[in-house]
């Protein structure tokens, strides 16, 4: 299918895609550079509202809103259902048929809208939280919005337009923020959280119709069922894992209450977040690129070990430092009251070491059409992950942590790498070569950082932060400088910062 020039606003011009591949790699590399960067200028407004709320608000108006994500997480795969990653994995694509996604996805949005506001008296009684009946209520209208949305923010991510998607989602996250805290300085409470998880899907689905300028029409009859049946098997992944990441959140608020809760889903998106706010370029870029490269094993192959290795090097050996100085990251960004979430903040940089690695399992089966493979990988994963918290469960929400952190490293992380490579271009041996410099450079980060610790005092200071974060970097230099691939890349990345001075001290001189 190839790009329209005599009509550059028909529908088939949203859906072309052979003009990407002759520079598919130039176009994944900057389409990735923009999304990290904007990601970045993201977390930086991520973990601000964070800080500047979790001072506003007390852990139980978080553990509130925390007992009705755990159950919108699945919702949101439902109304999904995995049609958005058939519209940018599939190669040739009709009009009518994008068309047809679209309105299932519509009315699925409403549908589960519908059955949400049905089921807000039951949440409310199962947690014994009466103010979770109207919050419920009012966060139903989420999906509404994200219906409208899933298939123009599909159709932008096939066209691998990713300063637009970068943008958009800038814009929309800023947004939610500023209202929140205004809300929350307003002395709103918990009303904040619940109006920034609507403004922030509001402006995506504004903005997502602006810059799509694809409209649906007629749904297709016929050629909708290879495109279904990818989206069942990807939809039955997703809640295979929205279903173990939200049973512990679901447990400790039925147990223990939103207080314990709250603690347990602060910590956790502290940690967490950056390693979902990384991962989204990584698939944004990675899925289209790779599904392009499909039939060409050396160049797959290459595009994938590079992704891995330079996810691991730009995450692991961060939440290895984090992992050791755990009590002065809970205390600078959340304050003196939260220093019990500390045991928590260390079990979750434990986990988060090796999450974002993990995660990119799914480029495989996805970019490879195996979404069958998929579902059953993810099914052992949930089972392994379900396991943990139930083991964990006698020691409270410290216990579900550390279990988590165990069965990941020991159990997840290998079991994931051997199912997924199984068949396709990628061997399990590709991996472990990609992950081993980030890993190696993690160990030697922690052990650095320890070092610097135990020489100085437990309180925090500008002083001390600094010493153990230059342990720390140096640690991890000296480590990718002993590896051959790593240390190529060291001296590229010289030699592009050089080139980059010399230009910029031409273009300052007279």
């Amino acid at each position: 299918m190839s790009l329209p020039k005599s009509d550059a606003r028909s529908p088939e011009a949203e859906l072309a895609t052979d003009h990407l591949v002759a520079e598919i790699g130039r176009r994944s590399r900057h389409g990735g550079a923009v999304l990290l960067g904007a990601q970045m200028v993201r977390v930086l407004g991520q973990m601000a509202t964070l800080v500047v709320l979790a001072r506003l608000l007390p852990p139980a108006a978080f553990g509130l809103l925390a007992m009705i994500a755990a159950v919108g997480l699945v919702l949101d795969l439902l109304k999904d259902l995995g049609l958005s990653s058939a519209t940018i994995q599939k190669p040739d694509l009709a009009h009518s048929q994008v068309s047809a996604l679209f309105w299932i996805n519509a009315a699925a949005g409403i549908l589960l809208a519908v059955a949400l506001v049905l089921a807000a008296p039951l949440l409310a009684a199962f947690y014994d939280q009466s103010e979770l009946g109207p919050v419920t209520r009012w966060l139903a209208l989420g999906f509404v919005l994200s219906g409208f949305t899933v298939q123009h923010w599909a159709l932008l991510r096939r066209q691998m337009r990713f300063a637009a998607i970068a943008g958009l989602e800038t814009v929309a996250d800023y947004a939610g923020f500023a209202v929140a805290i205004a809300l929350a300085l307003a002395g709103k409470g918990y009303w904040a959280l619940v109006v920034q998880r609507l403004v922030s899907p509001a402006v995506l689905m504004v903005g997502s119709w602006v810059i799509c300028r694809w409209r649906p029409g007629r749904p297709a009859s016929t050629g909708m069922r290879g495109l279904l049946h990818f989206g069942a098997s990807v939809t039955g992944s997703g809640l295979a894992t929205a279903l173990a990441r939200s049973f512990d959140q679901i447990l400790i608020g039925w147990l223990w209450g939103p207080a314990v809760l709250g603690l347990y889903e602060r910590t956790s998106r502290l940690l967490l977040l950056p390693v979902n706010t990384i991962n989204a370029p990584v698939y944004a870029a990675g899925m289209p690129a790779l599904s392009r490269l499909a039939d060409q094993p050396e160049r797959y192959r290459a595009m994938f070990r590079q992704i891995v290795q330079k996810l691991g090097l730009l995450t692991m050996p961060a939440f290895a430092v984090v992992a050791v100085a755990a009590d002065w990251v809970v205390e600078i960004l959340f304050g003196p009251s939260w220093l019990e979430a500390v045991p928590l903040a260390i079990l979750f940089s434990v986990s988060a070491t090796f999450l974002p690695v993990l995660l990119t399992m799914g480029l495989l089966y996805l970019t490879q059409d195996r979404t069958g493979e998929m579902l059953r990988a993810t099914l052992i994963d949930s089972a392994l992950c379900l396991a943990a918290i139930i083991a964990g469960l006698p020691w409270g929400a410290v216990g579900i942590a550390a279990a988590l952190a165990i069965v990941g490293l020991v159990l997840r992380t290998p079991v994931a790498f051997w199912l997924a490579t199984r068949r396709g271009p990628v061997s399990v041996a590709d991996t472990w070569r990609a992950v081993a410099p980030p890993a190696s450079a993690a160990l030697a980060a922690a052990a650095a950082a320890w070092t610097a610790r135990a020489f100085m005092s437990r309180e925090v200071s500008v002083q001390a932060v600094t010493a153990v974060g230059a342990m720390a970097l140096l640690a991890i230099l000296l480590v990718l400088l002993a590896w051959p691939e790593t240390r190529q890349d060291l001296r590229s990345g010289a030699y592009r910062a050089a080139i980059l001075v010399r230009r910029r001290r031409a273009i300052l001189e007279p």
